[in-house]
């Protein structure tokens, strides 16, 4: 993935630079549903606003403005949950689980 693409989705919220868990999905090419699933799974490595935190209502509004000019049409285009943002070390976390999860994925493959 080019640096400028990944550069362009760290935005700035409350004070931290970090990554939308949608974005996050689409870079490591699972669904965002999975990625919530392995957070959820491993929720005890995420503890704390320093790895990651899920947006409150205003900031998913104020996100949704600047992010988009309107609103998108068509079913599941718009934020229905509100996202988990991951900080940077959060990311790190993230790259961690994810990696696990897919090396049990190819493991299994392997046996079939």
């Amino acid at each position: 993935m080019e640096l400028q693409l990944i550069q362009s989705k760290i935005l700035e919220i409350r004070g931290q630079k970090v990554m939308i868990d949608s974005d996050l999905a689409t870079m490591y090419g699972i669904e965002t549903k999975r990625l919530k699933e392995a957070v959820r799974r491993n929720i005890e490595r995420f503890a704390g606003d320093d790895f990651m935190f899920q947006l409150a209502e205003n900031e998913i509004s104020e996100l949704s403005r600047t992010q988009f000019a309107t609103l998108n049409t068509g079913r599941g285009s718009n934020i229905k949950y509100a996202p988990f943002v991951f900080t940077e070390l959060g990311v790190a976390m993230l790259s961690s689980v994810l990696n696990n999860v897919l090396v049990i994925l190819i493991k299994m493959f392997d046996f079939l």
